[in-house]
């Protein structure tokens, strides 16, 4: 595995991904009760946006960049950049938390963590970056295997994110698939967020059919294309595959998508919110 989170970090990708999961944790953190989150490619945990690999791609200004400083955003927009605006005290944007330190942002002193990472190099920088945080457990693990070996956990709520790098591409998708089901076979009272990629929407529509099968409780999708989708060399655009989510997580999307796509894409960028399969 080659791929280094470091060139894409704060990207139009993670933005989506982190808008998502900080509005899932908010919905589910407003009852009492404890909450576990499973981050099966926790990364490294946090990256550096004024490191060459950062400036080398410019991804990061391009996606999180737009919306620092900017008023008046959505709610659920809003919220992220108060996050990354935690690492960034002076107001210049220099750092990305990744998921796992987007997540500790949203979790209360009873939550837990458990963040995966299986290159050696990223898994002990990101053991670093969580260490002290009682909440926080790291892993250098295989994350689909966790998914059978850290499920269920004692917590009734919470979320498993899956999100690959997709190295493998559309052989990926088999074991993504794989995961979601023994998520929600192992632990049938959370839900599961997954992150793909979008080059050809072609590429999907078999992933689509497989994952609608398995959502008993609804399948929410919510995507952004900052270009439209005809090339399969490049990242055209991204979404989050949502199985059993939160009650009213559609409500709090609806209004940051069409300003992501606005401010992030390029001509004939678009989004899209739909329920694949309604929830009961």
């Amino acid at each position: 595995m080659n791929y280094r989170h470091a060139f894409h970090a704060g990207n139009h990708a993670d933005v989506l991904k982190h808008v998502t999961l900080l509005a899932w944790l908010d919905a589910l953190t407003a009852k009492d009760s404890p909450v576990f989150l499973l981050d099966t490619h926790g990364g490294r945990g946090h990256y550096a946006l004024d490191a060459e690999a950062a400036e080398r791609t410019g991804e990061g200004q391009a996606g999180i960049g737009r919306l620092w400083g900017r008023h008046g955003l959505p709610a659920a927009v809003q919220r992220l950049c108060e996050v990354v605006g935690r690492w960034n005290p002076d107001g210049r944007l220099r750092a990305y938390p990744g998921s796992p330190r987007i997540a500790l942002a949203a979790m209360r002193p009873q939550d837990r963590l458990a963040a995966c990472e299986l290159q050696p190099e990223e898994a002990a920088t990101l053991k670093a970056n969580l260490a002290g945080d009682p909440r926080a457990a790291a892993h250098a693990r295989d994350g689909y295997e966790a998914t059978r070996a850290l499920l269920p956990p004692k917590e009734k709520r919470g979320l498993v994110l899956i999100d690959p790098p997709y190295e493998a591409q559309e052989a990926e998708y088999p074991r993504v698939l794989e995961a979601v089901a023994t998520a929600l076979e192992r632990w049938p009272t959370g839900g599961v967020a997954v992150w793909y990629p979008i080059k050809q929407r072609r590429a999907l529509h078999g992933f689509f059919r497989q994952a609608t099968l398995l959502a008993s409780r609804g399948l929410l999708c919510a995507e952004i294309l900052v270009r439209p989708d005809d090339s399969p060399l490049r990242l055209n655009g991204s979404g989050m595959l949502m199985f059993h989510p939160p009650w009213k997580l559609d409500a709090a999307l609806a209004p940051a998508l069409p300003v992501l796509a606005r401010m992030l894409g390029e001509h004939h960028a678009s989004h899209r919110l739909e329920w694949l399969r309604p929830a009961p």
